[in-house]
């Protein structure tokens, strides 16, 4: 992320020192222009390669998660191919960031590879920069899946790591087996 040689603008670090500091563990970055759920990495391993498929070690995670969105979006989940977003319908509406094109330092790639939390991107609708009138329909095209997401965080495993006597263990690292991604406990 950093080794890239990239300027990263105060707010932006601003942004990360926030998600460093507070145990997030999921969210979404809204974007315009589109109607798809992307999940990373959104950076191709192979950085001459375009729309090369990039999956994280929680692939089948990603996928969990962009699908919950997806599939409770009322446009996204349309079958119809003849509407913005349509020709994602045949992989449900979603997509691995980097098959669909791959940028250096997006939001998720970070999250992921820096936090504990796992972000996916959500292209909201069709217009990049949407009118003031169009904004509500797009709040309540978009609200359902957003609350579907937010369901999401129930999932999985949770729980206090702690000593011999009860007491939390900040940063102790937690393992699965045949996942080589690991993830640390909070405050």
């Amino acid at each position: 992320f950093f080794s890239l040689g990239f300027q990263v603008a105060p707010e932006t670090k601003a942004v990360m020192k926030w998600l460093r500091s507070i145990p997030f563990v999921l969210s979404a970055s809204l974007h315009g222009g589109e109607l798809v759920v992307t999940y990373p990495y959104d950076y191709s391993r192979h950085p001459m390669e375009e729309k090369m498929f990039s999956p994280t070690p929680d692939e089948k995670v990603f996928k969990m998660l962009a699908k919950a969105y997806a599939d409770a979006h009322p446009v996204i989940s349309d079958r119809s191919e003849l509407r913005c977003g349509g020709n994602f319908v045949k992989r449900g509406g979603i997509i691995n960031g980097a098959e669909w094109y791959s940028f250096t330092g997006g939001m998720a790639d970070f999250n992921y590879l820096h936090t504990n939390c796992f972000e996916v991107t959500v292209e909201v609708g069709c217009e990049k920069f949407p009118l003031e009138e169009e904004l509500f329909t797009l709040w309540h095209e978009n609200k359902g899946a957003l609350l579907n997401y937010m369901e999401m965080v129930h999932r999985g495993i949770k729980g206090i790591v702690s000593d011999k006597f009860g007491n939390p263990i900040k940063n102790a690292r937690i393992s699965v087996r045949g996942i080589q991604h690991d993830v640390t406990t909070g405050n």
